[in-house]
């Protein structure tokens, strides 16, 4: 199959420039990069090098892969991600999801920079994800399945793994850092919802809304990994404060508490098995 041929090649590429094995994938969202520049003994490898491998256009992502360790830990870092939005198949979008399982990734932390929809939360929060809506209409898992890479109809009861829900909510009481927990709304963008979406969205029942993660956990689940969501509630969603919305905006904001994400995500690392 070409998609197991295409997953070796990157595979390959990647394994020529390291010499380590990454235990645990991180996709860093809009804003969140700058956690890569705390990786030690750090490879990076630019996305356009890697066969196979998209480059997002998205303001606030850089487009390298940087693999090295943190807190003691090996890790394969996405600095920036690719989105349906873009014009992305969602095998692009989700490839190097399957590129990390290939090089013995078992569990995956993905970061996003998103709208709060739950009234009660307010730009800044940090948000673990309980659960997701896939709003979309489609999903990454379309097609002729590889049984190398999955079965046929996973199941996603428990797709964002409880341990590690119940791990990171034990370091952010240690830290002294409120987060909230919740559902996320996977959007495709690029238009921010109408003030009539988010309340549809509301009474669906997600507390969040974004334009990336559920194509990238839908895989890791496939491929059988251990899966961590983390939002960064940027601003609240369209029609809650009747003002208008920027990504200028979510780029502030995720830079703004950046610092505590960084303290969170460092320290889940350091206590994960």
């Amino acid at each position: 199959m070409h998609q197991t041929e295409h997953i070796l090649q990157a595979k390959n590429y990647i394994m020529e420039k390291i010499n380590l094995k990454p235990e645990i994938g991180l996709i860093l969202g809009s804003g969140l990069g700058v956690l890569a520049e705390e990786i030690e003994h750090a490879v990076t490898i630019p996305y356009d090098e890697i066969p196979y491998f998209a480059k997002s256009s998205a303001i606030g992502h850089a487009n390298e892969l940087v693999i090295g360790e943190l807190m003691g830990k090996k890790v394969v870092t996405m600095k920036g991600r690719f989105h349906y939005y873009e014009g992305f198949t969602l095998d692009e979008v989700t490839f190097p999801v399957r590129v990390m399982k290939a090089l013995g990734v078992d569990s995956l932390i993905i970061t996003n920079a998103c709208g709060a929809v739950n009234t009660s939360f307010q730009p800044g929060d940090l948000m673990l994800i309980s659960d997701h809506i896939n709003l979309v209409g489609t999903n990454p898992l379309i097609g002729p399945n590889n049984d190398e890479l999955g079965i046929r109809f996973p199941d996603l009861s428990q797709l964002y793994t409880p341990e590690l829900r119940n791990l990171a909510k034990k370091v952010a009481a240690d830290l002294n850092l409120p987060i909230q927990e919740g559902v996320y709304a996977w959007w495709s963008g690029p238009t921010y919802e109408t003030p009539a979406e988010i309340r549809m969205i509301r009474t669906l029942g997600a507390d969040a809304v974004g334009m990336s993660t559920v194509p990238e956990a839908i895989v890791a689940r496939h491929s059988h990994m251990q899966v961590l969501g983390i939002s960064c509630l940027t601003n609240m969603a369209s029609g809650i404060l009747n003002q208008p919305l920027s990504h200028d905006e979510v780029i502030d904001v995720a830079g703004k508490v950046k610092v505590k994400f960084i303290s969170l995500i460092k320290e889940i690392l350091k206590e994960m098995n």
